[in-house]
């Protein structure tokens, strides 16, 4: 009996955990996407410390990963924040846009 009700509570526990993560994933996108209605809209937030620079300001270790990583990627703008974290608007050859995130040794980060 005691293995029974052991059973039943770490099954609830696992099931909650998985409904958790599921609402974690659904708030990231949700955040993702209104990142991008304000990039879109070239509105720079109070919040978002980043402030722009000239791409050839960037570290050749940012250029580089950029090119490693995305070969036909071209660096439409770029940002730089008070922890030299890089925030890079690229878009694609086939039309397709995005931001990556980066540190001063092209180390990519998740925001």
């Amino acid at each position: 009996m005691k293995k029974i009700i052991f059973v039943l509570a770490l099954s609830i526990g696992t099931m909650t955990a998985f409904a958790q993560e599921e609402v974690t994933e659904q708030a990231t996108e949700t955040a993702v996407e209104a990142t991008e209605t304000i990039d879109e809209a070239n509105v720079v937030a109070s919040q978002d410390s980043f402030s722009e620079i000239a791409a050839e300001e960037l570290p050749e270790a940012v250029t580089e990963a950029v090119s490693k990583n995305y070969p036909t990627a071209s660096i439409d703008k770029a940002f730089i924040n008070e922890s030299n974290q890089y925030k890079l608007e690229v878009s694609l050859e086939d039309g397709t846009a995005g931001t990556l995130y980066a540190d001063e040794n092209g180390n990519w980060i998740e925001m």
